[in-house]
């Protein structure tokens, strides 16, 4: 674990969203212990109808602003954010969403690539053999690519998510990063990079190295966060991700304060 002190950690999960866990004075003392600058929570956005069990309901909102509240309280400096579900249709939903509050960033994601098919939920693994992993890969990229393009975020998630099983297809995997590279180049989004994937079955961050060494040649900005869903994963894999991005030629990261960007050095 890190014990730096000019770190943040932008996506943080409370038990609002049915699988994390940690009380808010659990969730400060683990931040003061890890020496972490800012604690920036994101958890998993409401939706007008309920599709899935692993987020918060609308009217939960002001019980995760409480949350974040408390933790505040506490001394910590605490950033406010949400990770918002890109689904095509509903972006009225996330400008809506936009205005309830002053948050500190939008984390744009993407789960679904079809109804009821969230590509990393481990009840659908059986898919990965009877659909082609390609058309897999084909699909969540699209989907990828419209989540930037919609410039409703400040920065994306986990952007290789499909791969959290060790699923790939065969190649040079740049033909899916391009066309998200571009897009971020082109709507001015920065993307995280987010140590969760050491704690899953591939075994590596999201995203590949490969991803990194394109985002860096395009001037791409980034965040290093570790999808934390309890306290005891703030910051873990954070000098692992920190050593990668200087190899690959990052030399700052952002911070976020009421949807404003900010660099500082790595």
């Amino acid at each position: 674990m890190s014990t730096r002190t000019d770190h943040t950690d932008y996506h943080v999960h409370t038990p609002l969203c049915h699988h994390a866990v940690g009380t808010p004075a659990e969730f400060a003392a683990a931040a003061l212990q890890t020496g972490l600058s800012e604690l920036g929570f994101a958890d998993h956005n409401p939706m007008p109808e309920k599709f899935d069990d692993w987020r918060m309901d609308y009217s939960e909102l002001p019980k995760y602003f409480e949350f974040v509240d408390e933790v505040r309280s506490a001394g910590v400096t605490v950033r406010l954010g949400l990770e918002c579900d890109y689904l095509s249709g509903f972006e009225w939903w996330i400008e809506k969403l936009t205005r309830e509050k002053e948050w500190d960033y939008l984390i744009g994601s993407v789960h679904y690539i079809g109804p009821g098919w969230d590509v990393d939920n481990p009840k659908h693994i059986s898919r990965f053999e009877s659909q082609s992993v390609e058309e897999i890969w084909d699909l969540y990229w699209t989907n990828y690519v419209r989540c930037i393009e919609s410039e409703l975020f400040d920065f994306v998630a986990h952007p290789d998510l499909p791969k959290k099983f060790g699923h790939r297809p065969s190649g040079d995997l740049r033909r899916y990063y391009e066309p998200a590279i571009a897009a971020l180049h082109q709507h001015r989004i920065a993307f995280e990079i987010n140590t969760a994937g050491l704690r899953k079955p591939v075994n590596e961050m999201y995203p590949a190295r490969e991803f990194l060494e394109l985002g860096v040649q395009a001037g791409i900005p980034v965040v290093i966060n570790s999808d934390a869903h309890s306290p005891a994963e703030l910051t873990k894999g954070f000098d692992f991700a920190r050593k990668l991005a200087i190899e690959v030629g990052y030399r700052s990261v952002l911070r976020f304060e009421r949807r404003q960007r900010f660099e500082v050095p790595l």
